[in-house]
């Protein structure tokens, strides 16, 4: 196992820097970002054109390198090769699992967004490294999706053999609901 996948399985807080949340926010400095406290960074950017992604991405691998702080892609297979990110996030339409890792190769990481119990053992038998649960509550950054809840969190925590990730709503005032569900890994998007 790589040593950025020995990382994964240490991780506990994952942080997604969309661009579509965070463009109302003062950017991130290279030096901010590597002093944050998080051990994965993930870069989300369904607005801008694949320019603007790739160069975000860059600017983001070199901030991070020489960190112990994982850097995913979101969707973007290409570029993630192109910069050599430590691995891509799936969505459930985006490409399958064995495609991207047959292009990635096997020290890759691969993570999944999931919205059942089913899509989770489906991606854990595709061969997922890790996978994203949620919206575990609402959330403004996934209007169209309802809440999966704390009793997928318990199910998957009992089921799902690789890291798992609940993300969505989660916050200050009901993560203890979250951890005591069985999560022990949290993914964010919006800090507030």
């Amino acid at each position: 196992m790589n040593s950025k996948k020995k990382l994964l399985e240490k991780s506990g807080l994952y942080v997604i820097i969309d661009k579509e949340v965070w463009r109302r926010r003062p950017k991130f400095s290279d030096t901010k970002i590597k002093d944050l406290p998080v051990d994965i960074i993930q870069l989300r950017d369904k607005i801008s054109d694949k320019e603007t992604v790739l160069k975000d991405a860059l600017r983001l691998r070199r901030a991070l390198s020489n960190t112990g702080i994982i850097f995913i892609i979101n969707d973007y297979l290409d570029i993630a090769r192109l910069i050599d990110s430590d691995g891509v996030h799936l969505g459930q339409d985006d490409l399958p699992i064995g495609i991207a890792r047959r292009l990635l190769g096997k020290d890759k990481i691969i993570g999944v967004s999931c919205h059942s119990l089913k899509q989770a053992k489906s991606a854990e038998v595709q061969g997922a490294d890790y996978i994203s649960i949620g919206p575990v509550f609402s959330t403004p950054t996934k209007p169209e999706y309802k809440p999966v809840g704390l009793g997928l969190i318990r199910e998957i925590s009992q089921e799902i053999k690789i890291p798992f990730f609940a993300i969505g709503g989660i916050n200050e005032k009901n993560i203890g609901k979250v951890l005591d569900a069985g999560a022990k890994r949290i993914a964010v998007c919006s800090l507030r």
